[in-house]
């Protein structure tokens, strides 16, 4: 997939799996009948959701009802609660349709067919209805004020870091092009491009892609919308009303951004999408790299993408991806081994945090809660690499690392 969604800064050229580039190569007329193929399955399952959903809740039902009269008797709110839960999904699943209603004409170069929305859907898997949910969650962390602690503490040191390396008060902003790969939808890179930078997001998950289009082209009102993104949790709550509790969003308006800001978003694999060297001032990643196959391909795309003088900065941790998926190759490096390469490459290490503590998509009043311990670090192109191809200084000893490796095996 490699579409766009808006004008790209510059002009060149998540957490869904896809095919590793290397291992399997298709016809263009094979490539556009997988495409089409998988963007109606996501489709088919935002249109799922309430079904499934509430075969959850109709399971849950008939299971209180099998228990002896004098037990439920004593659970008297029990029920009542299962009807809200229910009126709780019936408006995340109209929100969902919103997200998806003309998403066929979402991207400038490619056409999905017509719409056909009398045509039958099926069950969708446990796997994408899973990622639907999670990315009912991803509202919450980018869009609405109760991810803003979260954003706090993972966003916040990326601008910062962004603002001090390129200062407003001593360049012009607007020419520091700036790119958020894995950008989910859309609010690291939107507020990039608030303080006046070029930044473009990049995404390859058609769960992202849409919702990230419906809230940064479609959403104006500030806490216009409601969704229920706990109504999935039904182990570990403290109390009943937490399941239920709703999130606004969006907490500011996406169309707010400055006259002539620069900001896009595009779709399709970092890795093919991104081909042209020396043309990014700035890449910023959070929560990505974990995302990939084999992650020294994220570093080398990277290396090549920034322009001499570049930096990288990276907040997140490593959890891969692809470890327990059969058939899809998974590279897992420790950071000491990631760190390793990065230097090997020629990248000059200017920052590091070994421990920054957050969450992600958290659910505060949860009984059960996820605390990443992850890693910050800020690398450096040298300004005087060799940009006509000539080899980078430590070419060489990246091969005989590599060389090195294999003859131990």
């Amino acid at each position: 997939m490699a579409g766009s969604m808006g004008d790209s800064a510059p002009d060149t050229g998540q957490r869904e799996p896809y095919l590793y580039r290397e291992r399997t190569k298709y016809s263009p007329e094979e490539e556009e009948r997988l495409e089409r193929q998988h963007f109606w399955k996501i489709i088919d399952a935002f249109r799922y959701y309430r079904t499934h959903v509430q075969e959850r809740v109709n399971r849950t039902e008939r299971q209180f009802r099998s228990l002896p009269q004098k037990h439920q008797r004593l659970l008297s709110g029990f029920l009542s609660n299962l009807a809200k839960i229910r009126r709780c999904v019936d408006q995340n699943y109209e929100v969902l349709q919103a997200i998806v209603h003309n998403c066929i004409h979402m991207f400038e170069n490619i056409e999905y067919g017509d719409d056909d929305n009398t045509r039958k859907v099926g069950p969708s898997s446990t796997f994408d209805m899973d990622k639907l949910k999670s990315t009912i969650k991803q509202f919450v962390r980018d869009w609405s004020e109760t991810g803003k602690a979260e954003r706090d503490s993972c966003y916040t040191p990326l601008v910062e870091e962004i603002q001090r390396q390129f200062p407003p008060d001593q360049c012009d902003v607007s020419k520091v092009n700036v790119l958020v790969p894995g950008a989910g939808l859309g609010r690291l890179t939107w507020e990039i491009a608030r303080l006046g930078y070029a930044c473009q997001g990049n995404e390859w998950s058609f769960f992202m892609l849409f919702s990230s289009n419906f809230v940064l082209n479609r959403c104006e009102k500030v806490n216009d919308l409601t969704l229920y993104p706990w109504v999935h949790q039904f182990s570990n709550n403290k109390f009943s009303a937490d399941q239920t509790r709703p999130v606004y969003f969006p907490d500011v308006n996406p169309q707010s951004l400055p006259p002539n800001s620069n900001f896009s978003m595009t779709a399709g694999d970092f890795l093919e999408v991104y081909t042209d060297p020396n043309t990014w001032d700035c890449v910023a990643t959070c929560f990505f790299i974990d995302t990939a196959h084999n992650v020294v391909d994220y570093i080398e795309t990277i290396w090549n993408i920034l322009k001499p003088g570049g930096v990288w900065i990276n907040l997140g941790p490593l959890l891969y991806h692809f470890e327990n998926m059969a058939n899809e190759l998974s590279i897992e490096l420790s950071y000491e081994d990631i760190k390793d390469v990065i230097l090997k490459f020629g990248f000059q290490l200017e920052a590091e945090k070994e421990s920054v503590l957050t969450t992600y998509t958290e659910n505060d009043r949860s009984m059960l809660k996820y605390l990443y311990d992850c890693v910050f670090f800020v690398v450096r192109k040298p300004a005087d690499h060799l940009s006509n191809g000539a080899p980078s200084p430590k070419d060489n000893q990246l091969d005989n690392s590599v060389e090195k490796k294999e003859t131990a095996t």
